[in-house]
């Protein structure tokens, strides 16, 4: 494969209802990978209706007009597919793979749930829902050793207000509360053509799925008025770091630092995902040679540092190590810190600006290997950016990254007085 850039061919159209459509034909193997992103996360969920697309994520299962409950499942794994999705906070994406004869049926079953779900949607079927999602949150969150660190951070990056500031998981109370007229209107607002990319990635030509996405999606009438996203690019800064310290049934110590940084997509976050990678990818990163190889105050396999790929706002780069028994939190946090703060004053070498680069492109080259991750990949930067030809854009960026930029970075976005460290306690034991 070539080092950079998108060697398959892209074809887009757009339907009169306004639904992007996305192609990418591929005849390698008989296989088609059908993806299809609305624009709506938690971030645009409106105060009140914290956790509705996270929700309606498991809903759309759920059966629609001419399909029946669990139906929508049984029909792709019975033509040999696979399905599922996800929610974040910028999109919800549902997503099939399926035999590229098959790729008729997939498009209208998603043609159906988009515009025949509020018409099946039951108070059973929401109640049910509703209590698969307080399970999940149980299973996930709550009942989960350092579970709910992301539930703490969020509100600890993003002030009250932000469109960041909840997890897409949402508030039960919020979810108890709404009646089914709720979130019917919710399910009409957002799940319209005209706020959806259908991509279609493998063994079929543009033209056959320009036809078939029209005789599917062409009669669902669009929104009129959509809503905007709260404008989240700025957080106001507080001049303070943010603390909080937790006392849970967990094993050891563990800590959590984040910054915020820019958002997924920007030049500075090209740098700063490179940062990440340097600072904690692996056994060559300098958390993992510091914390764990050299000083051992931190587990081997719970040291590392990632950004979050937030579209619309400065998204965060979260670093975090787990002591060793033994190991206080005070020292383990101070050491964490002492790391992160030289990636200022110590620069990047050039054998570690060669590694990061080396496992971004591994990184990279393992999404494009399938098309189910070019069909994602596209899917995103046709709804974040408006054009899917910019995925090639990313791995050019990351391998452009220079020390200088990267230490230009840290000094700008990793400063003490801007940081948020989460701290989890063991409780003491009778």
């Amino acid at each position: 494969m070539p080092d950079s850039g998108y060697p398959w061919p892209i074809e887009t159209t757009r339907l009169d209802n306004g639904l992007r459509v996305v192609v990418s034909e591929d005849r390698t193997a008989p296989a088609v990978a059908v993806n299809l992103w609305y624009d709506v996360g938690s971030r645009h969920e409106p105060a009140g209706q914290t956790g509705f697309a996270h929700l309606f994520e498991h809903l759309m299962f759920e059966g629609s007009a001419n399909v029946a409950k669990t139906e929508h499942m049984k029909l792709v794994q019975g033509a040999g597919g696979s399905l599922n999705a996800t929610t974040n906070p910028d999109r919800t994406n549902y997503f099939e793979t399926v035999p590229a004869e098959h790729l008729e049926l997939a498009l209208w079953l998603e043609a159906d749930r988009m515009g025949g779900l509020v018409p099946a949607l039951t108070q059973e079927t929401l109640d049910n829902q509703r209590d698969v999602v307080k399970n999940e949150r149980r299973q996930r969150y709550d009942n989960v050793p350092y579970g709910d660190a992301w539930l703490r951070l969020l509100p600890l990056l993003y002030p009250p207000g932000h469109p960041y500031h909840h997890a897409t998981i949402g508030s039960m109370a919020d979810l108890n509360a709404a009646d089914l007229d709720t979130f019917q209107a919710f399910h009409r607002t957002y799940y319209a053509p005209n706020n959806a990319v259908l991509t279609v990635v493998g063994d079929a030509s543009a033209a056959e799925v320009f036809a078939l996405a029209d005789k599917y999606f062409g009669a669902i009438p669009p929104r009129a008025e959509i809503p905007p996203a709260p404008d989240g690019r700025s957080v106001p800064a507080t001049g303070r770091p943010a603390v909080e310290t937790v006392t849970a049934d967990v094993p050891a110590p563990r800590v959590y630092v984040a910054h915020r940084t820019h958002p997924f997509g920007s030049p500075g976050y090209d740098v700063v995902t490179v940062l990440a990678t340097v600072l904690g990818s692996g056994r060559g990163s300098r958390l993992y040679q510091r914390l764990a190889d050299g000083e051992r105050i931190a587990q081997p396999d719970l040291v590392g540092a990632y950004g979050v790929d937030l579209a619309h706002a400065p998204a965060p780069l979260i670093a975090t190590a787990t002591a060793r028994p033994g190991v206080s939190a005070e020292r383990l946090a101070a050491g964490l810190a002492e790391v992160v703060d030289e990636l200022v004053t110590v620069p990047v070498t050039a054998t570690e600006l060669d590694r990061a680069k080396s496992l971004l492109s591994t990184s990279w080259w393992r999404q494009m290997s399938t098309v189910d991750g070019r069909a994602d990949t596209l899917g995103r930067y046709a709804t974040q950016f408006g054009d899917p030809a910019k995925a090639a854009e990313r791995l050019p960026a990351w391998l452009a990254v220079t020390a200088e930029q990267i230490a230009e970075a840290a000094a700008e976005v990793l400063a003490a007085a801007d940081r948020v460290t989460l701290t989890y306690l063991p409780e003491e034991k009778p």
